[in-house]
């Protein structure tokens, strides 16, 4: 029987600093760690930020856009979050997973994969973890994935392009892949509004990670 078998979903708001989102996350790890708080999913847009991962060269950031650049725990390389991208960190207990670290990121794919297609994109995963469609440029990116674990908790989590700033990709190489664009839903026709991707998302996170998910209050 698990432990904890409701992930609650809760909406931190718009223009969040980058390191508040992560002390919440801290937090919440530490909840679960302790057995005094479920698992969660915190659902959130970034004031503009670019968020350097464990495997960040130096060359990868180009800068020149006044947009700070924070060091973080997450695996990957340097990542962009901002208004119009839906960030969503979920806290999940992998001991109630069979510690499946890449079945997990494999699920998170999944995810975002199903969600995107209620929007009529066909996308698909490649051998650097995230999500791509095809376009007339050639592949690009449309989802960012980055994950952390301490003692079989992950957190840290996906960035789904819904409408953000695309120029704001330019100060850095996202991800660390520099033959390859990105993209967003509306760069791609597709004019959903963030609630309208943001009841999808739920819809499937429940089907993929077989969870209730519920409203905080």
């Amino acid at each position: 029987m698990q432990a904890h078998d409701t992930t609650k979903r809760i909406f931190i708001g718009q223009d969040v600093p980058y390191l508040e989102a992560l002390s919440m996350q801290e937090q919440a790890v530490a909840g679960l760690l302790s057995g005094t708080a479920g698992q969660t999913a915190f659902f959130c847009e970034h004031a503009p930020v670019y968020t350097a991962g464990t495997s960040a060269p130096v060359g990868d950031y180009i800068g020149g856009l006044n947009i700070p650049v924070i060091k973080t725990g997450r695996g990957g390389r340097y990542t962009y979050h901002g208004p119009g991208q839906r960030v969503v960190y979920p806290i999940i207990d992998l001991r109630e997973r069979n510690r499946d670290l890449r079945g997990y990121v494999c699920d998170l794919q999944k995810w975002l994969i199903a969600t995107l297609k209620d929007f009529d994109i066909s996308a698909y995963t490649r051998d650097e973890v995230g999500v791509w469609v095809d376009t007339p440029a050639g592949a690009e990116k449309i989802a960012a994935v980055g994950v952390r674990v301490r003692k079989w908790i992950a957190f840290h989590g996906i960035a789904l392009n819904i409408h953000p700033d695309m120029g704001h990709f330019r100060g850095i190489i996202p991800c660390g892949i520099a033959d390859k664009g990105v993209t967003s839903l509306h760069k791609l026709g597709v004019q959903a509004s963030m609630a309208d991707v943001d009841e999808r998302l739920t819809h499937h996170f429940e089907r993929v990670f077989a969870t209730h998910v519920q409203d905080a209050s």
